[in-house]
């Protein structure tokens, strides 16, 4: 070993026991503050949000550094977050893009028909598994014309909506409107069939 006799020597006295049983003892009470802050409301978490939680919730103020190496010691983990279904539908419907406001929230305009508005929702069944139903509704009628399950989330879900939806009500070819994500969300001034790509 790479260690001076001295240095050896040194470990074993008195002094340094006691300053290592002192450090054990301020370790472990760091512990039980770390702890409470990371089981604040429920939630496990990782060191950030501990150090936000300690200075916020009890005016504790402790360094990332210190709060990592206590988790590590006393192998305090932080669970991996699952991925926000929510967020992952807008991104793979690009949801939040800025589009012009055409309807400006006139939805009933008394004609069957001429608003359609479209949706994506997820449902969990079985063992944690993920359906995903993409729907057209009449905004007049509140009917559902055109719905579409999946089991994965991906723009194709969104156009064989659009393609039942001109297969089955072909006669919606003007000015129908889309009000959710879609491929081009626009107003369709021509045809479905625009929208669709055929």
């Amino acid at each position: 070993m790479d260690v001076s006799r001295s240095g050896y020597y040194n470990y074993f006295t008195e002094k340094s026991t006691q300053k290592r049983t002192a450090h054990e003892l301020a370790d472990e009470a760091v512990k039980e503050i770390i702890l409470k802050a990371y089981h604040f409301r429920g939630r496990r978490k990782g060191a950030r949000q501990i150090k936000m939680t300690l200075e916020n919730q009890y005016g504790i103020t402790y360094n990332l550094k210190r709060i990592r190496r206590i988790m590590k010691k006393f192998e305090i983990v932080c669970p991996i977050r699952k991925a926000n279904p929510a967020r992952r539908m807008a991104k793979a419907t690009k949801e939040h893009r800025t589009c012009p406001n055409e309807l400006q929230r006139n939805f009933k305009q008394g004609v069957a028909g001429k608003v359609l508005l479209t949706d994506i929702t997820y449902l969990t069944y079985g063992n944690g598994k993920r359906a995903y139903l993409s729907t057209i509704k009449d905004a007049e009628t509140n009917e559902i014309l055109a719905y579409e399950v999946s089991a994965s989330l991906s723009m194709d879900i969104a156009l064989n909506t659009l393609r039942k939806l001109k297969r089955n009500h072909h006669h919606l070819t003007k000015d129908a409107f889309d009000a959710g994500p879609s491929r081009k969300r626009r107003t369709i001034t021509s045809s479905i069939q625009t929208e669709v790509g055929e």
